[in-house]
């Protein structure tokens, strides 16, 4: 169906250079040049249209007049993009809006973690692990400290004792079990018919002291547990007894209460282990010896029956 024009809707089409049905497309003369001015002169009347119609009239006069303009060839020159030198890729954003991805970093192992650490300490022998130890830095500890403590007594030994961490005395000469909780083991020794010279190695989980005798920190134990654990295996001893609840719950991997720890036999792969108090708990509760000396009694009947 056709569709009827009135004479403005008429001389804007022709000043857009549209055809009208029965009439000829020729444009009269300099109606090019102004269709810019009619392009924005029919927006306008339009959009005054629309603004003035109520929501529910009939469709304005100029709807057949924006189907005539949306239809209309465009007369604005295609730009043709300039062509990229041989092989370099064009953006298809603005350069200032072209986002390059960032070069994803790799990954950098903790000291604690570095598998080239624990692979180095797994198979060193005992003066490496020794350099080892007096040259870490892998927890805070390494700062913090006078000297690391590697161990005291015989290597050769078949039993291992093992504590918890330096104290004050053990820092500053850089030994094991020196100072206060050190004598009342050697008296636990001597009790037991054993010296720290032929009999015995003592050794501890941390090898730096903590600040001001506190417990030792959960990274600070993992970073040190290597180390013991290559201790055992190089010293390779008949029995270990856990001084302490940090000593047993490191060494068995468990969160018991120490009091439920002791009285039993366990294991350190496969190798017998019994737990008793800390000689530095003992000085601060001495009625606890009693059960001290039990655990060490029950020891060494262990020990008798490895000999077999």
């Amino acid at each position: 169906m056709s569709t009827i024009f009135n004479a403005e809707q008429r001389r804007f089409l022709k000043l857009l250079g549209l055809s009208i049905p029965g009439e000829s497309p020729l444009l009269p003369q300099g109606a090019v040049k102004e269709k810019a001015g009619a392009v924005a002169h029919a927006a306008a009347s339009a959009n005054i249209a629309a603004s003035t119609a109520p929501s529910d009239a009939a469709p304005a006069p100029f709807d057949a007049l924006r189907a005539a303009v949306r239809q209309a060839p465009s007369q604005e020159k295609t730009r043709t993009p300039q062509s990229a030198p041989a092989g370099e890729q064009v953006s298809s954003l603005p350069p200032a809006e072209a986002e390059v991805p960032p070069i994803p970093e790799p990954p950098v192992p903790t000291p604690l973690a570095d598998p080239h650490r624990l692979a180095q300490i797994a198979a060193s022998d005992w003066r490496d692990l020794q350099i080892m130890v007096n040259n870490c830095r892998a927890c805070a500890l390494g700062e913090t400290r006078q000297h690391a403590v590697f161990g005291a007594g015989n290597p050769r030994g078949s039993w291992l004792f093992v504590g918890e961490a330096p104290g004050a005395e053990e820092d500053r000469r850089g030994e094991a079990f020196v100072g206060r909780g050190g004598q009342l083991l050697d008296n636990m020794l001597k009790a037991m018919g054993l010296t720290r010279q032929q009999d015995v190695y003592i050794a501890n989980v941390l090898k730096c002291r903590p600040p001001n005798n506190r417990d030792p920190l959960g990274p600070e134990v993992q970073s040190c547990l290597p180390y013991l654990q290559r201790q055992i295996a190089l010293l390779q001893p008949r029995i270990i007894v856990a001084l302490g609840r940090f000593a047993a719950q490191s060494l068995l991997q468990v969160t018991t209460p120490i009091g439920q720890l002791r009285g039993q036999t366990h294991h350190y792969q496969q190798i017998p282990l019994i737990v008793t108090y800390h000689p530095a708990y003992l000085l601060r509760s001495p009625l606890e010896k009693r059960k001290t000396w039990e655990d060490l009694q029950s020891a060494m009947l262990l020990f008798q029956q490895c000999q077999f």
